[in-house]
């Protein structure tokens, strides 16, 4: 998943269509990422030390990955991603729109050099 916590996405389907607000948290395996402020839901609290007063807490629920369009920093449009792999192997993120550079993936290795003693 080329979304990374931090970054800003716009909802392209439900009831949150057109919402742009950073991502909160990644789940890669399950293909899901927490939007603030999109997808609450009440959670129904007892009383307990933790929570003295209880009712009905208001949270962020999960959403699939494929409903969102990361926001490019440079162009402003919400895109899609690429990869782009530099000459020394290293990764980085790519807005297909633009082109623009969205951060590094993958650093390149550093190469291990053998010396003779």
């Amino acid at each position: 998943m080329l979304i990374r916590s931090g970054d800003l996405v716009e909802v392209r389907t439900g009831n949150a269509r057109g919402t742009r607000a950073k991502v909160l948290t990644v789940q890669p395996t399950k293909g899901r990422l927490v939007v603030e402020g999109v997808n609450r839901v009440y959670r129904h609290v007892k009383r307990s030390q933790k929570n003295q007063q209880g009712g009905r807490l208001s949270k962020e629920m999960p959403i699939d990955a494929s409903n969102v369009l990361l926001v490019c920093s440079a162009c402003g449009k919400p895109t899609r991603l690429g990869v782009k792999i530099a000459a020394d192997g290293g990764r980085s993120r790519v807005c297909r729109a633009c082109g623009a550079d969205l951060g590094v993936l993958k650093r390149a290795k550093a190469t291990r050099a053998v010396t003779k003693q």
